[in-house]
């Protein structure tokens, strides 16, 4: 990836540190990590969710501005891709785990609806912008070429 702090880098990193922090920040009060009427086995997941986006979002952090002397045209391309998908991951694991069952997307004191279906769209919006405008920054810089030409 080039050295320069481009604007579609600047969103991706910004989901990046979203789905690192996130989490814990959502999580880390009485709703759920200090909520006495967890089960500790449902706590053990949400420490492993928590946990989850953190290295998820670390990792997409890493190889978004990671320096390489790989092939400009094939390395750029496929750690843009890689940090896309990675960053998606978590996004999408959270929206399915409203079908196990007897799974919740809010306890009931705590109202009702989905709100991480709004969440979810904001960032996977910025993820296809962010995608979007760094590819057409590498385009424009040289540095994006179709597999066909590596």
């Amino acid at each position: 990836m080039p050295a320069k702090l481009s604007t579609g880098r600047s969103l991706l990193s910004l989901v990046a540190v979203t789905t690192s922090v996130g989490g814990y920040i959502a999580d880390w009060n009485h709703t759920h990590v200090y909520n006495p009427r967890w089960p500790p086995h449902a706590k053990f997941h949400n420490g492993q969710t928590m946990s989850t986006g953190l290295l998820l979002g670390a990792s997409a952090l890493y190889y978004l501005h990671r320096s390489t002397t790989l092939s400009p045209g094939s390395a750029v391309r496929d750690y843009l891709h890689l940090v896309v998908w990675l960053l998606s991951l978590n996004w999408i694991a959270q929206l399915s785990a409203v079908m196990y069952p007897g799974s919740l997307p809010t306890d009931p004191e705590f109202g009702d609806g989905f709100p991480q279906l709004g969440i979810c769209a904001v960032l996977f919006a910025i993820i296809g912008l962010g995608y979007f405008l760094e590819r057409r920054h590498l385009t424009k810089a040289g540095m994006w070429h179709d597999a066909k030409h590596d």
